[in-house]
């Protein structure tokens, strides 16, 4: 009788666990909990309050020592399949930087070769950055959507037709046709390749590679300054023929994704929209939750556009017109040239694996806010020392602004809606990259405001004082940068990942323990009902005894 009751009991105890699994499977909750922002008065100001107590690092940041003075420590963490998805990444970053800054360089050589001046082509490359967001919007959708794989091939594929084609342009519309097309296919790069990189990448890693990952496009920037002396300098076609060579690369960089698969982060979010879906289509289910997440990230979103024209501004202001300042106003030759736009270049690799690491530990703000301070005080250098000292300026002045550029990959991945995390983090920084489109533009214009006269008084024709314009202009940023960084927010140690994987293990934890308390319960009832049926049986037994010996 005992083993009857304990085997319907344990069926029971089986059917009711299965049935209230059913009911709170983390499968059929948010993956992330929305919740709209409080735009109370008291909200507001407590937040605006604790903008300064916020940077100040606790101190359990600090409590690894061996981690801040060794961040290479830390890569040890990344699997082979982690190192393959961040290069790949990479690779594709810093050839986007390669096609950007392979006209940026070439700006004079360009405007003597399509007879225009140096402020039309610069305005070329002000039609690139407002376009860029057109391919972030769309091929970020789509990566977020269907999969990383195949719209970082077909961006691919895009970017060599096009670089073929800038090669054979022989009139400006032609020039500004082929640039207009060029910004949609480099729009769509930093999203993908962002997502692929740190998609999967082990929490404590983060920051670190999130700056080895952004300076993918200073070292762009140094390939190209190698490449403009080995190729444009040499060959009988010049920038032409720099525009050629560089549509070689990208095929190998196609045959690499090619044979990886889709990130783990991004086959769980699609597993999980499945078998959230609710009887709704994928495509509905897309529509739903980017609704959700526009209604509740709409002021993050708007916060994120902001703080991406100010790291835009940095970076345009002090890259772009720079090789002309150089060569044009304090005439340097094209070695020495080079020499220091290798070393300016070189300072902006260190500083942003230096700032992306450090962020770990001081939090991403405090990290940028010194970056700006750091930066502010090296504009001087950087622009009006005429002479070999030229070169440190040049190396601090990029150390700070692309150490701040170090810290924007995983500070904007961990803004980021979960389920849109390509599209958010390229469109975000490609409407920043809109908003200082016309950085260049608008310091050559005002350079042409200030000419430059030899020491007899004459005008030099084409010269101009580029120097005090671009430190004025960088000085404007760096503030205004500041102010962004100081009143935004922070999710430091948050990663769409991260906060998926943890949502998981939450509600998978409540289910076990759910299952534990049902069937403790059951047991409990089980054993109740056999004590109950033994005391029965007990009772009836007595009575039969008791009568027994009545009747003797």
């Amino acid at each position: 009788m005992s083993h009857s009751i304990h085997s319907a009991a344990h069926k029971s105890v089986m059917t009711d666990i299965e049935k209230q699994h059913d009911r709170i499977h983390p499968h059929d909750h948010p993956v992330t909990p929305l919740e709209k922002p409080d735009l109370s008065a008291k909200s507001i100001k407590h937040y605006f309050a604790t903008r300064l107590s916020t940077l100040v690092p606790k101190a359990e940041d600090f409590k690894d020592k061996r981690y801040i003075f060794n961040p290479f420590m830390v890569l040890r963490e990344l699997t082979p399949k982690n190192w393959n998805f961040f290069m790949c990444g990479f690779a594709a970053w810093t050839w986007d930087a390669v096609d950007f800054f392979s006209v940026s360089l070439n700006v004079t050589n360009i405007a003597k070769d399509l007879n225009v001046t140096t402020k039309d082509v610069t305005w070329g490359l002000t039609l690139v950055l407002m376009l860029r967001s057109v391919g972030a919007i769309s091929f970020g959708l789509w990566a977020d959507r269907k999969g990383r794989k195949w719209p970082f091939v077909s961006n691919m594929i895009l970017l060599i037709v096009l670089q073929i084609g800038l090669g054979f342009v022989n009139t400006y519309k032609q020039f500004l046709g082929v640039r207009a097309v060029f910004g949609i296919a480099m729009g769509a790069v930093f999203g993908n390749a962002s997502s692929l990189a740190l998609d999967d990448c082990p929490p404590r890693a983060k920051g670190i590679v999130s700056g080895i990952f952004q300076q993918g496009y200073a070292f762009g920037y140094l390939l190209v300054v190698v490449f403009q002396r080995a190729i444009t300098d040499n060959a009988s076609k010049s920038w032409r023929a720099l525009f050629w060579f560089s549509a070689g690369p990208p095929v190998l960089i196609i045959l690499w994704r090619l044979v990886l698969p889709e990130t783990d982060a991004f086959i769980a979010q699609q597993n999980l929209r499945m078998e959230t879906s609710d009887g709704q289509t994928a495509s509905q289910q897309f529509v739903k939750q980017g609704k959700d997440a526009l209604r509740v990230y709409w002021l993050m979103l708007i916060y994120m556009i902001i703080m991406m024209a100010a790291f835009n501004f940095s970076s345009h202001s002090s890259q772009d017109l720079y090789p002309t300042l150089l060569t044009v106003q304090y005439e340097f030759g094209k070695d020495r040239s080079t020499v220091t736009n290798v070393v300016a270049n070189l300072g902006a690799i260190v500083g942003g694996i230096f700032w992306g690491h450090m962020s770990n530990f001081i939090g991403r703000r405090l990290a940028v806010l010194l970056c700006c301070i750091v930066g502010g005080a090296f504009i001087y250098p950087w622009a009006f020392i005429n002479g070999s000292g030229i070169n440190a300026g040049a190396f601090f002045l990029q150390f700070a602004v692309q150490g701040g550029w170090g810290v924007c990959p995983v500070h904007l991945a961990e803004m980021s809606p979960p389920h849109f995390r390509a599209f958010v983090t390229g469109t975000t920084y490609q409407l920043g990259n809109l908003a200082s489109s016309g950085s260049s533009t608008i310091l050559a214009d005002i350079g042409e405001r200030f000419p430059i006269y030899d020491e007899n008084g004459v005008r030099k024709e084409g010269v101009y004082d580029y120097a005090k314009v671009m430190a004025i202009f960088m000085g404007a940023v760096f503030a205004f940068l500041f102010i962004v960084m100081l009143l935004g927010p922070e999710r430091r140690g948050a990663s769409n990942f991260d906060d998926l994987q943890d949502y998981i293990d939450d509600w998978e934890q409540k289910d076990l323990d759910n299952k534990k308390r049902i069937e403790t319960e059951f047991i409990e009832d089980v054993q109740l009902m056999e004590a109950v049926s033994n005391k029965d049986l007990s009772e009836k037994g007595n009575e039969k005894v008791e009568a027994f010996e009545g009747n003797k």
